[in-house]
């Protein structure tokens, strides 16, 4: 008879087995197409990565802080808007025809659908497991078209803005004290357009979107014809009243304030 021929082995849950290893995760240098366990080594580094750009995203905003400008008015049809650097691409994609008007659904919701949704996409597409990107043409290609057209987007949005009009028409403009009679019913007139305010000012000096109404050289028809037609940013017929109160209010915007009741 062998020796221990007919003999089984079991294990006994009740015997320790000394020097047990504490759970370390794999080297996975052994196994072919496998970089290193996702708990706890490649969550760690990205969590850290992710606190150190967060804590220098919140030193710029310390840093820089948002510019502060007037009071929005919707009612200002002059208003030259302008999104935040990382929008800017899709704001210059909606200046474009086929992107605006009429094809506004394609502009806004499905070519940045069909963009972000490929990139979401990219990992399923392209499954290989090289690093290269060289031997990754299908996920290097639509990266390397989503950065190209981020970049050229956003560089003509920039280009084709016009940044001294966007500087002037967002300054805040604090009203000084003006030499002008609150008691004249040309005043009154005035205080009772709410357009007229939004635009020159409760005293009439003029803000970001309108100008000085003191300093006017215009006459008392010329300011009438200018209520009626409008000038430049300035739509027509806002003047909420009879053509008598038209004629009190050019008066008194004509004196300068300084009419005398």
């Amino acid at each position: 008879m062998h020796r221990g021929k007919g003999m089984k082995f079991v294990g006994d849950s009740r015997v320790k087995v000394n020097g047990r290893k504490p759970n370390i995760p794999k080297d996975y240098s052994e196994y072919p197409g496998k970089t290193e366990a996702f708990w706890p080594n490649f969550l760690l580094r990205e969590w850290m990565v992710g606190a150190v750009f967060l804590m220098g995203y919140l030193c710029l905003t310390v840093a820089h802080p948002a510019p502060l400008e007037g009071l929005a008015d919707p009612t200002n049809s002059a208003y030259i808007p302008l999104p935040d650097w990382y929008f800017l691409f899709l704001y210059q994609l909606l200046k474009y025809t086929y992107a605006s008007g009429d094809y506004n659904v394609l502009g806004t919701v499905i070519i940045p659908g069909v963009a972000f949704g490929a990139l979401l996409l990219a990992p399923w597409l392209d499954t290989g497991k090289e690093r290269r990107p060289q031997r990754r043409p299908i996920a290097s290609s639509m990266m390397l078209l989503g950065v190209i057209a981020t970049i050229f987007l956003t560089w003509e949005a920039v280009d084709q803005h016009d940044w001294v009009a966007a500087a002037q028409q967002g300054q805040l403009v604090e009203e000084g004290d003006v030499d002008i009679n609150m008691e004249a019913q040309g005043y009154e007139i005035y205080q009772a357009q709410a357009t007229c305010l939004n635009c020159h000012g409760e005293t009439l000096s003029g803000t970001a979107m309108g100008p000085n109404l003191l300093e006017t050289e215009k006459s008392v028809e010329e300011i009438i014809d200018v209520i009626h037609n409008g000038q430049g940013a300035m739509p027509a017929d806002q003047f909420e009243g009879s053509e008598e109160e038209l004629e009190i209010l050019a008066d008194y915007i004509a004196n300068h304030g300084d009419v005398e009741e």
